[in-house]
């Protein structure tokens, strides 16, 4: 058992191995009973503090894990902290329902794991049998009739339902389905009813998968467990190669690829790759891969692994020889793809105009072979080469306050204009979201931009902030250099 200080009270938080129904229907011990009043029943009960931070890691590892049977799997945190499994379409891969199940104890009994395991056509079904009947498995269709007499406490129910329907002689889930729904419902909510129609199939119930199925996935098991690297190099190879076909049957190319390691510790490791352009070359594909290899730790060996397509774009040409491709393009996407897998992708870029009048905002990072955006800026208004990051405050001499500079002092040091031009006036853009007035930088206020050019030629982009007569006096800024 395992307790947690609540309320200052030591209540338990978990049942024995045997399951929280098995446990109630007895009489026996449950969760949200007091230390004390469980010792008094068992006073050999063997207590653990409760860590549900750690549960629901370890069983994140283990659903991980557990992707080597379906893609979908996910944790169900509503109830006893199971583990979901949605076999559908996939059973076959290990011989059939029977054999995907006794692999699956197999496994975990090498690890000394207990676990409770049913398959069924719903997961209400599945929850219910897995916790009741262990190692059971009942054909679509056949909820209702498995289900009939278990105890009402296998339907997910709330304690304050159980309590209310147990008064009204309501023990099992047949007796429940016997009883007019609309009192039911007016007596205990909707939840009983429910519940009942989701274990017989009648109402879907929606589980939120961590991640939706990818259509390109690629699987392969081990009899025995391989941990070099040239046996993962080989593996990959076949498992490019099968993917690779399938990409191409369906005129698609991968522009992201993730190789899953499912190893003997019950980890699941992966390394991702990601390229410029649509690819399905199983020799590039496979090289990619293989420059992440060192990342992988296999500890005791690694039983399957699996190569998945994540990200996917239509691609009809057929694809050069890895690494001896023919254009220009394809020669940039390579080096692209290997410096990207290499020191990441965020480190790859290239500036692009990005639609903002405002000089520090026009220009924005995309990734290197993407098409440029169709927005130029004016071309009659020239910027400057160098643009600073943020504008540079700096001391100013005007004849009068609306007029260009005559002198101003920047780093200490002052500069004589010689000659000016402008103001060419930019304004802040009102549908971004601002602070309140009082607080907006100086900065986001309406802008004159002058060129200037001091005594020595060199050329500056200065500009006033705000207005003569507002509520701040104007500023001086530096906002780059033309040479």
């Amino acid at each position: 058992m395992t307790v947690e200080t609540i309320a200052g009270q030591r209540l338990l938080t978990a049942a024995a191995a045997d399951g929280l129904l098995a446990a109630t229907a007895a009489g026996g011990l449950a969760p949200g009973q007091t230390l004390a009043t469980a010792r008094a029943l068992y006073p050999h009960l063997i207590a653990l503090e409760a860590d549900p931070a750690g549960d629901i890691a370890a069983l994140t590892a283990f659903a991980s894990w557990a992707q080597r049977y379906t893609p979908l799997t996910a944790i169900d945190t509503e109830q006893d902290h199971g583990l979901w499994l949605d076999i559908s379409g996939c059973a076959h891969l290990l011989g059939g329902e029977p054999a995907l199940l006794a692999d699956l104890r197999t496994r975990l009994a090498r690890r000394k794991l207990p676990v409770r395991m049913a398959i069924a056509g719903t997961t209400g079904a599945a929850w219910a049998l897995a916790r009741t009947q262990d190692n059971t498995i009942i054909p679509n269709g056949a909820e209702a009739q498995a289900l009939a007499k278990l105890a009402i406490a296998a339907l997910r129910l709330d304690a304050r339902s159980i309590a209310g329907l147990h008064q009204l002689g309501v023990r099992t889930v047949e007796n429940l389905a016997r009883l007019p729904r609309a009192d039911v419902t007016a007596r205990f909510g909707p939840l009983p009813m429910l519940r009942l129609d989701q274990a017989h199939g009648q109402i879907a119930e929606t589980i939120a998968w961590p991640q939706t199925v990818a259509p390109f996935r690629e699987t392969v098991p081990f009899t025995e467990p391989i941990g070099t690297v040239a046996d993962f190099a080989q593996a990959l190879e076949l498992l490019s190669e099968r993917l690779c076909r399938h990409l191409a049957a369906a005129g698609q190319g991968g522009l992201r690829f993730t190789a899953r390691f499912f190893c003997l510790d019950n980890t699941a490791q992966t390394i991702t790759i990601a390229t410029a352009r649509p690819v399905r070359n199983p020799a590039y594909v496979a090289k990619l891969l293989g420059m992440q290899m060192e990342t992988i730790d296999p500890g005791f060996g690694v039983e399957a692994m699996h190569l998945v397509a994540e990200d996917t774009a239509p691609l009809s040409a057929v694809q050069a020889e890895a690494f001896a491709v023919a254009d220009e393009l394809d020669r940039l996407a390579t080096v692209v793809d290997r410096l990207s897998n290499d020191i990441g992708a965020a480190r790859i870029w290239r500036p692009t105009p990005y639609a903002s009048h405002v000089p520090e905002r026009a220009v924005t990072r995309q990734p290197p072979l993407e098409k440029s955006p169709t927005w130029e800026r004016d071309p009659t208004q020239p910027r400057p080469i160098r643009l600073f990051p943020r504008p540079e405050p700096i001391e100013v001499s005007a004849p009068v306050p609306d007029d260009p500079p005559i002198l101003f002092r920047w780093r200490r040091r002052v500069h004589r204009i010689r000659s000016a031009t402008g103001p060419e006036r930019i304004a802040a853009e009102w549908w971004r979201e601002q602070a309140r007035p009082k607080d907006r930088p100086e900065t986001d206020l309406i802008r004159d931009y002058y060129r200037v050019e001091d005594t020595d030629g060199a050329r500056f982009w200065v500009f006033r902030a705000g207005l003569q007569g507002g509520g701040r006096p104007p500023c001086w800024f530096l906002h780059g250099l033309f040479g």
